[in-house]
């Protein structure tokens, strides 16, 4: 079976989706209606723009949401996926894939999400961790023992953790990680603690705008992110979409389930492999692609 996944915040590069603007007249017209929805010249950003520019919530998140689903319309018949999968934000763009929702209700919606999260971070000093080399629950224990704010956020791939809560937190948790065997704790730089209970008040925000979106049934199963597993019922996606602002990215375990359940082959859609170098992480034998 053909598993296509979508990659969330920090594929992004300048020049994103310049290619496909320059080459197709169905991505022209999208990305045109997107720069309207979104009251300012996104395309701009994506082409032009420095890292930096494009490094802001609200411009990363439709950039990349954008650049995966206009790829995915433009793959035409060759485009048939059997099951769908996204990391974070990537859930957006792989739910425009197999027709839950619209193109232009899941840019608003990303476009929200986005807003709100912003919104989430100005509120207190936050900040996420990337631990190398310590076994899930031994990571999962040592957040338990800090005070302070601090999960694990996102299950990337054996070995590889993001923790994600309050700075202080994070850091006291860096250390006592290095201290655990870790073989590395490093700070990301991110704007803030996605992922943990510090996104309530966008989880909040976010919950009002999914709850007035038409999500209609899907052609495939999507494997969200929360339980890990696959769904096709249009208000159990929703209700799980609205929970993953607070609750940690279970890329392993879906990786892992989708195999359990036939996927032969994982093709990424969208900016930069790092979804597929994950998945060969978490097994070897995977067949990978890059659309």
């Amino acid at each position: 079976m053909k598993a296509y996944v979508f990659p969330g915040q920090g594929a992004q590069f300048t020049g994103m989706g310049k290619d496909l603007y320059e080459q197709s007249e169905l991505a022209r017209e999208l990305f045109e209606r997107a720069n309207a929805i979104l009251g300012f010249r996104i395309t701009d950003i994506m082409f032009e723009g420095t890292a930096e520019q494009l490094k802001e919530t609200k411009v990363t998140q439709p950039a990349v949401f954008l650049h995966s689903v206009i790829l995915a319309k433009t793959l035409g018949d060759n485009f048939k996926p059997e099951m769908v999968a996204g990391h974070s934000l990537g859930e957006f763009s792989a739910l425009v894939a197999n027709g839950t929702l619209s193109f232009e209700d899941g840019l608003k919606l990303v476009s929200q999400r986005a807003l709100a999260m912003q919104k989430a971070c100005e509120i207190t000093p936050s900040t996420m961790a990337a631990v190398l080399g310590l076994e899930d629950h031994i990571v999962e224990e040592v957040c338990a023992s800090i005070d302070g704010i601090v999960v694990a956020a996102n299950y990337n791939c054996p070995g590889q953790l993001v923790i994600s809560g309050e700075t202080k937190a994070v850091e006291k948790a860096c250390e006592a990680m290095k201290e655990a065997g870790a073989k590395r704790a490093l700070i990301l730089p991110v704007g803030g603690a996605f992922h943990s209970p510090m996104m309530e008040p966008a989880r909040e925000e976010l919950a009002a705008a999914i709850e007035n979106t038409t999500f209609s049934e899907p052609i495939c199963p999507v494997y969200q992110n929360v339980p890990a597993s696959a769904v096709s019922n249009a208000a159990e996606i929703k209700k799980n979409l609205i929970t993953q602002l607070t609750a940690p990215v279970k890329w392993t375990q879906s990786v892992q389930q989708m195999i359990a359940d036939g996927a032969t082959s994982f093709t990424e859609v969208g900016p930069g492999k790092v979804l597929i170098g994950l998945v060969n992480k978490i097994d070897k034998n995977a067949a990978t692609f890059s659309a």
